[in-house]
């Protein structure tokens, strides 16, 4: 069967197009690097942490504001920063037990209500006494990185994970001069550095060698994967035969793209997430690290390669990876005292946003009652309109009406059956 010459001509030019544009099947391969299989229970913590970072961030632009009070008008133009969309007063309306709305000089204007003030301040109690932990913790992040230094720009992305204070370097490090002193060579405010500068040896033990020393046993990872999901097994114990590697060793002497490496830097991004809050970290926000903690540039294919250790999510067009073993469901196994805190803070949230649906539902009822009260009179005026416009009718028809009377019927049928 010959081909004619415009077929192939035709076919040509849509080869040449498909060439000269990117490849939908390249971009389909790249996005299913992401794909990953959903876990509900997991799904349902990281949702229910997104309301909770945008009202957070809500209140730390309140406290930062004189007389803790800003306007809406001002708190409009940040909505685009924390990725929401709508008015700021709807948003604000939905959380009345957290924030409150008051006019002053003909602007509307935002303040924390009472009981969010008294969580704010129970929280600066907390981060008080979690002072040492927050030491211990830029130390050790300090040691697993190549040279004991780290950008104080880049630090700041993930300061709220680690549970930083804001102010954590003029809080901690004026108090440990031994420990950390800031470095400034290029001279600019996105250089600045903070350098470890003594080496603490019970600091560096890992989570994983902490467990494996209680229990008596060589350290190894867990598996949090269903026994159903048997070639994940599979490559699980394959992987993990291969001796524990610490992620405060210095990874210069290991093979780029060897099994030791894979095991050193899934052991690092392991130990990463043990120290945050909540056991889980922005991907995004973690490979800017990637020359500190000699990260590979695939990162996110390396942790697809482990789901038993690793959950990676794309929720909210976020991609965050979660520590599987730091969850029972939904729940975290260990809550830090701050976790327990901001969780009272979540509750409150809940109340309020409970609160506020009751009495939308209550307006809807209010509103729906009255529109049926409206459309009774109507629908009675058009019932006295029909039966009116019937009986007119009726009369009309020759006397037709008639033939519903009892009387007139039996008088009907008798002639009827008389005739035949």
């Amino acid at each position: 069967m010959m081909i004619s010459k415009r077929v192939l001509k035709r076919l040509a030019c849509c080869y040449c197009r498909l060439r000269s544009q990117p490849s939908f099947i390249h971009h389909f391969r790249n996005f299913s690097l992401w794909s990953t299989k959903k876990d509900p229970d997991l799904e349902a913590a990281l949702s229910r942490n997104r309301r909770w970072i945008v009202n957070n961030q809500i209140k730390n632009i309140i406290l930062r504001c004189p007389n803790q009070g800003v306007p809406l008008e001002y708190l409009q133009k940040k909505f685009k920063t924390l990725d929401l969309q709508g008015k700021a007063l709807n948003w604000l309306k939905k959380y009345p037990c957290c924030f409150e709305i008051y006019l002053e000089n003909d602007e509307y204007h935002c303040r924390l209500t009472k009981r969010m003030i008294h969580l704010v301040e129970e929280e600066e109690l907390v981060k008080d006494m979690q002072e040492p932990v927050f030491v211990q913790k830029l130390a050790k992040l300090l040691m697993m990185s190549v040279n004991q230094r780290l950008n104080v720009t880049k630090l700041n992305e993930l300061k709220h994970s680690f549970g930083f204070p804001d102010d954590y370097i003029i809080r901690i490090l004026p108090k440990h001069p031994e420990m950390f002193r800031l470095v400034n060579n290029g001279w600019r405010k996105s250089s600045m550095e903070i350098e470890l500068l003594a080496w603490n040896p019970d600091l560096a033990v890992s989570a994983v060698e902490a467990s494996a020393q209680k229990q008596g046993i060589e350290p190894c990872f867990s598996c949090s994967l269903p026994s159903t999901w048997i070639k994940s097994w599979q490559r699980f114990e394959e992987f993990n035969a291969i001796p524990y590697i610490s992620p405060f060793l210095n990874p210069r002497g290991l093979e780029e793209g060897s099994k030791e490496m894979e095991k050193r830097i899934v052991g690092l991004v392991h130990e990463l997430l043990s120290l945050t809050l909540w056991k889980k970290l922005s991907i995004v926000k973690l490979s800017h690290f990637k020359r500190e903690f000699a990260l590979p540039e695939k990162l996110n294919v390396l942790l697809l390669k482990h789901p038993g250790i690793f959950y990676v999510s794309n929720k909210y067009q976020i991609y965050t990876v979660l520590l599987r073993e730091a969850y029972n469901g939904s729940e975290l196994v260990d809550k830090n005292p701050l976790v327990i805190v901001k969780n009272k803070f979540g509750d409150l949230m809940q109340e309020g946003l409970h609160e506020y649906n009751q009495r939308r539902r209550v307006v809807n009822l209010e509103k729906k009652r009255k529109c049926m009260n409206l459309m009774k009179p109507e629908r009675r005026k058009v019932a006295s309109s029909e039966t009116s416009n019937q009986d007119d009718n009726g009369d009309t028809l020759g006397g037709l009406g008639r033939l519903f009377d009892p009387e007139e019927r039996k008088r009907f049928y008798k002639v009827l059956f008389d005739e035949r």
